[in-house]
């Protein structure tokens, strides 16, 4: 399972910068953007501040498609 590009899609799709995420984080870019690449590990801890910043539930980083499916739906 690929959680850190789940949660690089799902930050995209909603047009939020990594910039951003980071900030609500207090990491630097460049922590961020490992955790998106999958060079640094996410704990649970940091995937939960991802959910709360991105305002999507953290099942939702588990797998994707769901997500696209529903996304489509509701366009």
């Amino acid at each position: 399972m690929q959680i850190h590009k789940n949660v690089r899609a799902i930050r995209e799709s909603k047009g939020i910068t990594q910039t951003h995420v980071a900030k609500e984080l207090g990491v630097t870019i460049q922590t961020y953007n490992s955790y998106e690449k999958g060079r640094t590990k996410l704990s649970a801890e940091t995937l939960q501040k991802i959910a709360i910043t991105l305002q999507e539930p953290i099942e939702n980083f588990f797998n994707y498609k769901i997500y696209e499916s529903k996304n489509k739906q509701i366009v």
